[in-house]
């Protein structure tokens, strides 16, 4: 099974987006990363990637919105990250 593209949006200094990096950095998953703190564009782009979005993390599994860091946290707890991750 091929590893699933990640891509999470985050801002400095957030607590949320800190503990769902270090979940898939505990799962050794790469990642993109888009610190949106400073920049409208890609703030913009991940609302409309996420309709009603508005808080960050928001975390992207092969275009799928997962939502932030609470509902990848329950996906592992469930045990249906790892399969969604490729794993």
């Amino acid at each position: 099974m091929a590893a699933a593209r990640v891509e999470i949006y985050t801002k400095m200094f957030c607590g949320y987006c800190h503990r769902a990096k270090r979940l898939l950095d505990s799962k050794g998953v790469n990642y993109v990363e888009f610190d949106i703190t400073m920049n409208g564009a890609k703030r913009d782009e991940m609302i409309a990637r996420a309709p009603g979005a508005r808080t960050v993390p928001q975390i992207f599994i092969d275009d799928r919105p997962i939502g932030g860091s609470d509902d990848l946290a329950l996906l592992d707890r469930q045990g249906k990250l790892d399969s969604l991750l490729g794993l």
